[in-house]
C-alpha cells in the first residue's frame, strides 16, 4: 500500500493532479494519477473518467479521462493504521457564531414567509496548519471505514480532502442505486437513538424529492424503510432507493434529477440554491457537490458502471490554508443555537485528522 502514498508524495512535490481514493467498506485503495496538467470538464456525462463536480449545477464538471490516467489498485493494510492517532483542534470563535446564527435566522424567516421548506446553510472555516496530506488521508481511511474517502489535486483548481457518507447514483447498466440523507445528531455510546420530528420531515422530503425526479425516467422504483447511518462521531437518517431506469436513460439527464438533493440545497430545489447563492456570502466551489467513477468500474475497467459520491464533510487545503466546509438543513421547526451546535460536531470529522 506504500507505493501509492509515495505516488502521493511524487505528485504533489512535481504538481502532478491525481485523486487517490477507498470506497465505503472496502479494502482496496485506488490510485488514479494524470499524464499531463491539462484541464479536462465533462461535456455531457458520456465520457469515461474520475469527475469531479461543484455544487452549482450550471458549473462545468472536471474530469481526470481514463485515457490520460496511470491507475493502481492495491490492498489496505488496516493493522498498519492502527497506531495513528487523532487530532483535537478547535476552530470555532464567537464572530463565527454570531455570522451563522444570523444566516440561520434570516433564512427561518424566508421560509415563514415564502413557500420554501427546507434551505440547507453552510459555513466555512479557514486555519493556517502545514498539513502532511498523505498523513491527513491515511487517518480518513483509518477512521472512516463506511465513507467514501478520498485526496484530489489539480495544481490548477487545488487540493481537496474528504470522508463522505453519501452516495449521488451507482449505476450499473439500467440498473441504479441512490440514497437520501438528512437529519444528524451526535453518536453517544449506549444511549437510544432519537428523532424528532423537525429530522424526520427533513428526511421526508428528501426522499420524495428523489422520487419525484425519478418518476419519468425509470420503469421500476423500491424505497427501503429509514435506517440509521453511523458516519464517524455522527449519525444520519438515511433511506435507500434503487431501481430500473428506462431503456433510452441519459446519464446527463439522470445527474442532473439528483444534483443538488435537498439533503444539501434545499425544497424547492431552485428558490433554495438562489438564496444559498445570495447569502452564504462565499463560494462552495466543490462542497456540496459530487465526485467518483464516471462511466467505468475501477475493478472491472471495461465496464461502464458509474460510482459518485457527494462531497460532504471535506476540506481545502492551499498553500498552509485549510478550508473545512459545514453545514445543516434548516426547516420551519429549526432552532438557530441547535443548528450552529450541529455544524460544531460535523467539523469535528474533518479536524480529527488535522496536526
Amino acid at each position: 500500500m506504500n507505493s501509492i502514498f509515495n505516488h502521493i508524495n511524487k505528485a504533489l512535490e512535481q504538481q502532478k493532479p491525481f485523486v487517490c481514493y477507498r470506497k465505503p467498506n472496502d479494502t482496496l485503495l485506488h490510485g488514479l494519477f494524470l499524464k499531463t496538467n491539462a484541464l479536462f470538464y465533462t461535456q455531457n456525462f458520456t465520457e469515461r473518467g474520475f469527475v469531479f463536480a461543484p455544487f452549482d449545477n450550471s458549473k462545468d464538471a472536471i474530469l481526470f479521462p481514463l485515457s490520460e490516467l496511470n491507475f493502481f489498485t492495491e490492498n489496505i493494510d488496516y493493522e498498519m493504521l492502527t497506531s495513528i492517532k487523532e487530532s483535537e483542534t478547535n476552530l470555532e470563535n464567537s464572530l463565527t457564531e454570531h455570522k451563522h446564527l444570523a444566516l440561520v435566522n434570516k433564512g427561518l424567516d424566508v421560509i415563514q414567509k415564502t413557500n420554501l421548506r427546507k434551505i440547507v446553510l453552510s459555513r466555512k472555516e479557514t486555519i493556517t496548519a502545514d498539513l502532511d496530506i498523505v498523513l491527513a488521508f491515511k487517518k480518513l481511511i483509518h477512521f472512516y471505514k463506511n465513507a467514501f474517502v478520498y485526496v484530489w489535486f489539480h495544481p490548477k483548481v487545488g487540493l481537496w480532502l474528504g470522508a463522505t457518507p453519501e452516495t449521488l447514483l451507482k449505476s450499473t447498466n439500467q440498473n441504479f442505486e441512490t440514497m437520501s440523507l438528512a437529519g444528524t445528531q451526535s453518536f453517544v455510546e449506549h444511549k437510544e437513538i432519537m428523532w424528532g420530528n423537525k429530522e424526520l420531515e427533513e428526511q421526508q422530503l428528501v426522499t420524495n424529492f428523489i422520487a419525484g425526479q425519478l418518476e419519468n425516467i425509470t420503469d421500476e422504483i423500491n424505497i427501503s424503510k429509514t435506517q440509521n447511518l453511523r458516519a464517524g462521531n455522527l449519525l444520519h437518517l438515511k433511506t435507500e432507493i434503487s431501481g430500473k431506469l428506462k431503456l433510452n436513460f441519459n446519464l446527463k439527464n439522470l445527474i442532473r434529477a439528483l444534483h443538488p438533493t435537498p439533503a444539501v440545497c434545499g425544497f424547492p430545489r431552485n428558490e433554495a440554491k438562489d438564496f444559498i447563492i445570495e447569502n452564504e456570502n462565499y463560494s462552495r466551489t466543490f462542497y456540496t457537490g459530487f465526485l467518483g467513477e464516471l462511466n467505468f468500474d475501477s475493478q472491472k475497467i471495461n465496464e461502464k458502471n458509474s460510482h459518485l459520491f457527494v462531497n460532504l464533510r471535506c476540506m481545502q487545503v492551499l498553500n498552509k490554508e485549510v478550508t473545512i466546509f459545514v453545514g445543516g438543513g434548516i426547516t420551519k421547526d429549526s432552532n438557530a443555537k441547535k443548528e450552529w451546535l450541529e455544524t460544531v460536531a460535523k467539523s469535528k470529522t474533518m479536524k480529527r485528522v488535522l496536526m
